[in-house]
């Protein structure tokens, strides 16, 4: 039972006695932010006072006397301006906490059953890395964000379709073959070719960004010459009166901020012609591919035209690219229902086009074919000049077939925030197209970032591999658990073995834990030693509190989940107790929460939480010696309750627990 969800729903049917649609009101039923003023607390007495134009707190009287929670809360208590304390009674929690241990899904009703939101067909789109590129530290919040949310919405009773939306197609190919054709290394093809092919993309796409930025040198300098002379103009005209001097330090303050951005690209893009310029064997390979840029783009066309060779080649290096981003999602824990690159979309996008443009949404501008949005300064290029076609194609031509064979509610993108403006015109693009009843979501998420405050590379500047990643993170959590099994009073516990599996599940689970526990729309610093900690909102500090429980139970000589050992009633005794059951049970509170706005990191805080609960439990309520038989019972199924709460919020998060750390 969703209790936040139940109390809002008996508060909206007394606030119908004064407003038509309670909802907003009854959304003002949160848990208390102070246990001493009580489990929960509903602050809508006061803008209701307005609305009736009457006291708030004789308001909330008329609400409290009106409400019907005997069965489940203590007499509410209205206070200061009208606040209304709800405390729910021990008795209740109580029967709540025995019932969840009984239920292999914790109390959590199923989406559809009554009193619960109806079930749901949910499309998520996340990880979509390049084929023939290794995956980098950049896949792991899109990976690890929709695979949680793939669990949790599951759990909750939706029917979820996960589909790994792979670039498999396109401009990067051209570069690969290309490269292959040009420069490869046949024995070091032979021996790994994904490898090899990797390294041909990095070759050609350096090469490429060569005369890129060699184009945009000039035009940023200009820029930034421009932006300077309007930022002197602004900072020495006359001083006039507060508005107008407001309105120029704003002006100088945009002006800083463009500058400082044109800037910093100026540097990247003469970084890059540095690199070739400074390296013999690239300055010669440049030299000797002077149109390397329009050869690419050829060879693209030529592989979406179906030719022969390219095809074939395209056909060759697909199954051992797949196969490595295979073995990287195994070590992650991670699977989809479908896999459906961008080649499968290929033959639909012509007929894509060619409905836009018939049904008036799409015209031809400059050669392109382009949709103009009411409401954005720039067309969604739909298919360019000369012919080809875009991502935004694909991702309507890929809304068309999930719509008709999938029929969605809603299809979720997890994809970086620097995508938004993309879909944003995709989204526009798919309601004018027809396409009205099936929510679109973003779920966008920041940047992971170095000590330095810039994306996350090596020490010499290079993207970090997500294979390096995960190796590192086993390799620190090994010596996390060495030291500390070193350091145990009567002698390490765990073998050699013991400790390789537990570094494998730690070190990865730490990695995932830590972007989960983030606002997903924030950048966030990463740190080995911070994830690894024992103390925090880390995935070892949760794994540690199921350790725990699992090792009062080996003491004990007992089995959890055993009807003699942990079925025993639960009492509600110490504050410690009561503050600990109040916690799980509120397990289908997280899991609305989270859902509500597709956000992980509501689900980590309440794992945190619980966590929390438990040490103070475990501190201050002996177990094993507890004073009477009946007590030792009721503080064994707590214990085991926690466990099970603590392990299936972990694996909704896709993390697995170990028995003993």
């Amino acid at each position: 039972m969703n209790v936040l969800t139940e109390l809002r729903r008996r508060f909206a049917g007394v606030l119908t006695r004064w407003v038509k649609d309670p909802r907003e009101l009854a959304e003002m039923v949160r848990p208390s932010q102070d246990p001493r003023h009580g489990d929960y607390q509903a602050n809508c007495a006061m803008p209701l006072g307005k609305i009736v134009g009457k006291p708030p707190r004789e308001v909330a009287a008329e609400i409290v006397t009106a409400l019907k929670l005997d069965d489940l809360c203590e007499t509410p208590e209205v206070a200061g301006p009208g606040f209304i304390n709800l405390r729910l009674k021990s008795e209740w929690l109580a029967a709540a906490a025995s019932a969840a241990l009984a239920d292999p899904r914790l109390g959590m009703l199923a989406t559809g059953s009554p009193g619960a939101p109806p079930r749901r067909t949910i499309v998520i789109d996340y990880s979509a890395p390049n084929v023939a590129k290794p995956m980098h530290v950049g896949h792991i919040r899109s990976t690890v964000i929709g695979d949680a949310l793939a669990r949790i919405l599951r759990f909750a009773g939706h029917q979820v379709i996960t589909d790994n939306h792979l670039g498999d197609w396109g401009t990067q190919f051209g570069m690969i073959l290309y490269g292959y054709k040009h420069f490869r290394d046949e024995a070091a093809y032979q021996t790994n070719p994904v490898l090899e092919l990797a390294r041909l993309y990095k070759l050609v796409n350096q090469l490429v960004e060569y005369h890129e930025a060699e184009r945009q040198v000039p035009q940023l300098e200009e820029r930034i010459g421009k932006l300077q002379s309007q930022l002197s103009a602004a900072q020495s005209a006359p001083a006039g009166d507060k508005v107008e001097q407001k309105k120029a330090q704003q002006t100088a303050k945009r002006l800083e901020k463009q500058i400082a951005e044109s800037q910093e690209e100026l540097r990247e893009k003469g970084a890059k012609l540095a690199a070739v310029d400074d390296d013999p064997q690239l300055a010669a390979a440049l030299a000797a591919h002077p149109q390397i840029a329009r050869d690419v783009l050829l060879e693209t066309s030529k592989l979406h035209f179906g030719d022969a060779e390219n095809l074939a080649l395209w056909k060759e290096f697909l199954p051992p690219c797949l196969e490595d981003i295979a073995r990287i999602y195994r070590r992650l824990g991670v699977s989809f229902d479908h896999t459906l690159g961008e080649s499968f979309y290929h033959d639909r996008l012509p007929g894509v086009v060619e409905d836009l443009k018939q049904r008036g949404l799409a015209r031809v501008s400059d050669g392109a074919v382009c949709v103009f949005l009411d409401g954005f300064d720039t067309p969604m290029i739909i298919q360019k000049q000369d012919g080809a076609y875009l991502y935004a194609t694909t991702d309507l031509a890929t809304i068309q077939y999930r719509e008709t064979i999938w029929n969605p509610d809603a299809i979720l993108y997890v994809v970086d925030h620097r995508q938004s403006l993309h879909f944003e015109q995709l989204f526009a693009t798919t309601r004018l197209w027809g396409y009205r009843d099936v929510e679109l979501a973003h779920i966008k998420f920041g940047t992971v970032l170095g000590e330095d405050g810039r994306p996350f590379k090596t020490r010499g500047g290079k993207t970090v591999s997500l294979d390096s990643l995960l190796d590192e993170g086993v390799r620190k959590a090994h010596e996390v658990i060495s030291e500390k099994d070193d350091a145990k009073p009567g002698g390490a516990e765990l073998s050699a073995e013991e400790r390789e599996r537990i570094a494998q599940v730690l070190g990865i689970a730490a990695l995932k834990y830590a972007d989960l526990s983030q606002n997903r729309e924030s950048d966030y610093e990463f740190s080995y030693e911070k994830m690894l900690a024992l103390q925090g909102n880390t995935a070892t500090y949760m794994q540690y509190a199921y350790a725990r429980v699992r090792s009062i139970f080996a003491k004990g000589g007992v089995g959890a989940g055993t009807p003699s050992d942990c079925a025993a009633p639960i009492q509600i005794v110490a504050p410690a107790e009561r503050a600990l059951v109040l916690e799980l049970v509120r397990l289908s509170e997280a899991i609305g929460a989270t859902i509500a706005d597709y956000r992980p990191n509501q689900l980590t805080t309440y794992l945190f939480d619980l966590a929390n609960r438990f040490s103070t439990f475990f501190d201050e309520c002996p177990v094993l010696k507890a004073e009477t038989p009946e007590m030792r019972g009721s503080r064994l199924a707590l214990c085991d309750l926690t466990a099970r709460t603590l392990k299936q919020g972990l694996e909704l998060l896709g993390i697995d627990v170990v028995e003993r750390m």
